[in-house]
């Protein structure tokens, strides 16, 4: 803590001491287009937001604004015939111009009856509700979120975040495994390092913010062409290429180097691409702690535009990690020894690589997409770590999930209505080869299997929307039907009908109301799906394992005081059927998703229901006395069936959650920025003390085993934390500069996670009991997690 207090006061030094320079300017280049046509329209009016300074498009659509102040800002477009228009924010620097594409709306609205103006809380046609927008700048500059979008997301109404610093997306009463992730209309399958397969969480995000656009979160109202998920929905868009020059972006920070470049590749195409790689492992190891984690990854995006009415964009992202013991800690104390006794060592590797091409038409457009996704996960635990012999094993796991996709979207105005028609299918395949000793009625066993399976699936949809009563109602309805060729239960997609609704309404200038039902499908893990006994059989198939379902009911009211406020409640209902149900545990599956390594690797049914419901306060203003407020307060409750049927309160019974971030830019190019979360205690499940204390089960394992008939009977303590963040900006003339100072939990909260059962004496040797030398004496240790936790980071780009 000494050290990096010192290094903070250097940095704030250093910012202070800087010699100031003049002032520099930069500018704005970008393109005005018909959004459904590609067409250009000239003669649009732009103008920067909250000022006076713009330009108008010329006959190709083009324009430029010249002598602009750096900074964060957004785009006001208008044009007669179209709805006014308000850009995703970007950065304007002295070493880099941005290029802005602005893609209008036809309107039916005489404009003449109405006021043009645009909002930067525009809702999106089909999801008048659950759908949250973020911008660039609050992602870049989020207190605690340390650039990531994982952490960033969390300060939405609707996500608790977990005590133990991990990226686990948990939307409304909703497990990590129910979530799905769009880069460029191209699905990527994991969002994190270090992924839990079969869910979605991690401790660190793979997402480069430095090429992200616009981010559109989902916690209802899915579009019809997206289908699998049943909790929320994460849209991710890219920048393209500095069309001008190549620009070179470099970020130091507290745990990781990034490089990032982008620039044109001729006139009609662009590149981005950056990688990234950790240096975790010589401060964790600095630190003396058990685990020595390094990650790796990159991203690439390439477009060209081949003409006026077809382009194409080529993408791919992926992610290298690795995680060490480290067995070399002299004298390890009480927690080191715990980690290093049960953890095993993981080896992760994935990556996607897409391409989706567009072709405009007279009244819409077409969309093919193609990618390839894969993901290898590796592990392997010995007794005591000691890998001389084979019959110390523990665990030997390799796995990989690959998927060939591909999806066709037709999007086309039709009389008035907006309507999206879209086919696609998949070819998976999922390799296992597993040797683990697991408990099977309380008796150690062991679990020896070989899995190659592959499997088709397939999903068809549909989604038209109009505006009634000069755009005061907004009505949007679909439907989609998925199947798969894993079994006769999934064949049928009739079965997985997925009908929905949504419906908003313009009480006045101000107020509105709007709603949402619909029932949505998604298809169990990989590692359910693949799941064998050591006869070979596919356990879960012979259970008859289904599509998981849920009905959603989604009702609130909107109020928008002025053009850079808005307030909105909502209420929502979720309840799901057939979820995955745990044989061996006799619990929902739906509690299993947080935790390193592989979720839904064993024998389940498709038994369980659950529900989830609440609402959601959000109170966000972009201007409150010069502030950026953002404030969530959500009440939420998760519940599913155990074996008798009767509703247990879940993992994700949080209950309340709050969230207030407040961000202010100050002048000479300074930012602050502080954020308080809250979060409800969670429900836990105590140990098994009597059958953890056996030695063959301890050793197995070497952590306690949980006593599923007190399935989450007791109840952690709430948790909460500040953030605090200080950024600060140079701009020379080709060169810019920005130095930041993140610190998560800065008043040093503890927070209760469950104790921990050890087999081992204060001085670390393995405890005996002297009445029974079947069984360990063991020692419950206290658990509590959460410090100070400082990030310095420099960012340069030229």
């Amino acid at each position: 803590m000494k050290k990096t207090a010192n290094l903070i006061a250097l940095l704030i030094i250093l910012v202070l001491s800087s010699t100031p320079v003049f002032a520099q300017k930069g500018s704005i280049k970008g393109k005005v287009i018909d959004t459904n046509t590609n067409q250009p329209l000239p003669f649009t009016n732009i103008v920067i937001r909250g000022t006076q300074t713009g330009a108008t498009s010329n006959e190709d659509g083009t324009f430029i604004i010249n002598d602009v102040t750096p900074g964060f800002m957004k785009l006001n477009a208008t044009q007669l015939g179209y709805k006014p228009f308000t850009s995703e924010d970007f950065q304007v620097t002295s070493s880099r111009t941005p290029f802005v594409e602005i893609a209008m709306i036809p309107t039916s609205v005489e404009l003449e009856k109405v006021e043009i103006k645009a909002s930067p809380f525009e809702k999106k046609a089909g999801a008048p509700t659950s759908m949250r927008r973020m911008e660039i700048s609050e992602i870049e500059n989020n207190p605690g979120g340390n650039r990531d979008i994982s952490k960033v997301i969390q300060s939405l109404p609707g996500v608790a975040s977990s005590v133990a610093f991990r990226n686990d997306l948990i939307v409304r009463g909703g497990g990590p495994s129910e979530n799905k992730f769009y880069l460029d209309g191209i699905e990527i399958p994991n969002l994190n390092h270090f992924a839990t397969q079969g869910a979605s969480g991690g401790p660190v995000g793979i997402i480069n913010t430095d090429f992200i656009r616009e981010v559109e979160f989902f916690s209802g109202a899915y579009p019809a062409s997206r289908g699998n998920t049943l909790s929320s929905l994460l849209e991710m868009r890219q920048v393209d290429g500095n069309p001008d020059r190549l620009v070179f972006k470099g970020t130091v920070g507290a745990s990781d180097l990034a490089l990032a470049v982008d620039g044109p590749l001729g006139k009609r195409s662009s590149f981005v691409f950056s990688v990234r790689r950790s240096y975790l492992q010589f401060l964790f190891s600095a630190l003396k702690l058990p685990f020595l984690p390094t990650y790796n990854d990159y991203q690439f995006k390439y477009k060209i535009r081949f003409d006026a009415k077809n382009e194409l964009s080529i993408i791919s992202i992926g992610s290298l990690d690795q995680s060490k013991l480290n067995t070399d800690i002299k004298d390890p104390d009480e927690e080191q020894r715990y980690i290093l006794g049960y953890l095993p060592e993981y080896s992760q590797w994935s990556y996607t690589i897409g391409a989706n091409y567009k072709h405009f038409r007279k009244n819409g457009f077409d969309t093919w997409v193609l990618s390839r996704s894969m993901l290898r996960n590796k592990s392997d635990k010995y007794f005591n770590n000691d890998e001389s012999s084979e019959t110390n094993k523990l665990q030997d796991y390799t796995s990989d999930e690959i998927s060939n996709k591909f999806r066709y979207e037709r999007s086309l105005i039709a009389a008035g209505w907006n309507i999206n028609l879209s086919a696609g299918g998949e070819y998976n395949i999922y390799y296992n080869k597993s040797f683990q000793k697991v408990l099977i009625k309380d008796q150690v066993t062991d679990l020896n299997y070989l899995t190659n399976l592959s499997m088709f699936k397939y999903g068809l949809s549909a989604q038209a929307g109009k505006s009634f009563f000069a755009e005061r109602l907004n009505v949007d309805f679909g439907f989609r039907v998925d199947g798969s060729d894993y079994s006769s239960e999934m064949s049928n997609p009739i079965e997985q009908f997925s009908p929905r609704v949504a419906l908003s309404w313009a009480l006045n200038e101000k107020w509105s109301l709007n709603g949402n039902i619909g029932r949505f499908y998604q298809l169990p893990s990989y590692t359910t799906l693949g799941f064998r006994d050591n006869s070979g059989v596919l356990v879960n198939k012979e259970n008859g394992v289904k599509y998981i379902g849920m009905n959603q009911l989604v009702a609130g009211l909107e109020y928008r005081p002025n053009d850079n406020s808005r307030i909105t409640l909502e209420g929502f209902y979720k309840h799901y059927n057939n979820y995955p149900f745990s044989i061996q545990d006799s619990v929902s599956l739906a509690s299993k998703s947080v935790d390193f390594g592989v979720y839904g690797d064993e024998a389940v049914t498709s038994t369980s229901k659950g529900r989830a419901y609440g609402f959601e306060l959000l109170i966000r203003s972009k201007s409150f006395y010069g502030f950026n407020v953002i404030i969530a307060y959500t009440f939420v409750r998760s519940e599913f069936t155990d074996i008798n049927e009767k509703y247990i309160a879940s993992a994700w019974d949080n209950r309340h959650l709050i969230t207030s971030t407040i961000m202010k830019n100050l002048p000479r190019n300074w930012e602050i920025g502080i954020k308080w979360r809250f979060v409800g205690g969670a429900p836990y499940t105590p140990y098994d003390y009597n059958l953890s204390s056996k030695i063959d089960v301890w050793d197995s394992r070497g952590r306690g085993v949980l006593d599923y008939s007190q399935f989450n009977t007791q109840r952690l303590g709430n948790y909460h934390q500040l953030d605090l963040r200080v950024d600060k900006q140079y701009y020379f003339k080709k060169l810019s500069m920005r130095f930041y100072l993140d610190i998560q939990n800065l008043y040093n909260f503890k927070g209760e996670q469950p104790s921990y059962l050890t087999n081992l004496t204060a001085e670390g040797t393995p405890y005996i009991d002297p009445t029974d030398p079947t069984r360990y004496i063991l020692r419950t240790i206290k658990n509590d997690v959460g410090q100070v936790l400082p990030t310095i980071g420099v960012i340069v780009q030229f």
